[in-house]
């Protein structure tokens, strides 16, 4: 299942990403959302984008995929 999100209703947002270290092929490290002022820290990629993507308060489906694989 895929889901659609249309441009017009996309939201913006400012991040720093600072990348400590990277350890068995991926990144971990701290993000900051700016218009948040709330830091984060990840320990990997897909941990990153998906921190990013929840900032941005994205409303799309889980897929089945998601649902399976949880990061944590």
């Amino acid at each position: 299942m895929s889901s659609y999100i249309d441009p017009r209703k996309k939201k913006k947002g400012t991040f720093v990403v600072k990348i400590d270290d990277c350890q068995k092929g991926t990144w971990q490290g701290k993000v900051v959302w700016a218009d948040g002022e709330t830091t984060t820290y990840f320990r990997s990629a897909l941990e990153l984008i998906k921190l990013m993507d929840e900032a941005l308060g994205a409303d799309r489906a889980v897929t089945e995929t998601e649902t399976k694989f949880r990061i944590g």
